[in-house]
């Protein structure tokens, strides 16, 4: 009889950790949309048009909705300039003439919602840096928002209200979509860093942060992919 229990036991033990482990994998990897999201993101901060229709077939083909890539390709001139925007979303334009062309019927989406908080857009742009950060903004400023406050400005007002306040894009998909452009541009280093702990804070797990660098080697290249692996390293080094 106890072997019986120590070997429905044993079964139990065993279904349960394959389980947990199955949960754990899952937690662990990156959704195809968001995938998709990384890839064109840095193709397009990277400027490879041919590349970027691509992936932008490819996004469709996972789920993503037409204003869900637009809305990628119009917050990545934050980070890479009206240039590489306006040519993506050009890109964009003649990836879906050819797409209809071929009869496929790709969703459009939602629009962002209208914005009814009464506040200024510095003080909503404040309270979403913060939400992002998970730290309160206080005390004088420093820095460069100390040596040219008018940027510091527009970053509150345009950057965190604007653009981070649409709704197309949630919080965590949009930190993607930054973190692809500023690795895919490279040279910005501290601000990758910063970007990558705010992917942390919005709930994205190291394991996910491991498959973006792997999605930026593949779609833009090793060296890309080594600067980003050193600034997630230290990133996650300071976690522990």
């Amino acid at each position: 009889m106890n072997k019986i229990l120590k070997s429905i036991l044993f079964i139990i033990t065993v279904m349960f950790t394959t389980t947990l482990n199955a949960q754990s994998s899952k937690d662990e990897s990156l959704t195809a949309k968001h995938q998709s999201l990384i890839s064109i993101s840095a193709v397009a901060g990277k400027g490879d048009l041919s590349r970027l229709k691509t992936e932008m077939n490819r996004g469709l083909e996972a789920g993503l909705t037409i204003n869900q890539i637009r809305e990628a390709i119009v917050h990545l001139y934050a980070y890479a300039g009206f240039p590489r925007s306006i040519r993506g979303l050009q890109t964009l334009m003649a990836v879906l003439d050819e797409r209809k062309s071929k009869g496929s019927i790709d969703e459009v989406g939602t629009e962002a919602s209208p914005i009814n908080d009464q506040n200024s857009k510095y003080e909503r742009g404040k309270a979403i840096l913060e939400k992002l950060t998970g730290v309160k903004e206080t005390g004088a400023k420093t820095g460069y928002a100390a040596f040219a406050p008018e940027i510091e400005v527009f970053l509150k007002e345009h950057l965190f209200a604007d653009i981070f306040e649409r709704d197309v894009l949630t919080y965590t998909e949009r930190e993607l979509v930054t973190v692809s452009v500023l690795s895919s541009i490279g040279g910005v280093e501290p601000m990758l860093r910063s970007h990558l702990n705010i992917c942390l804070n919005v709930g994205l797990s190291p394991g996910q942060l491991q498959q973006f660098v792997g999605l930026i080697r593949s779609s833009v290249g090793k060296k890309e992919a080594k600067s980003a692996q050193s600034v997630l390293d230290e990133v996650l080094k300071s976690k522990n």
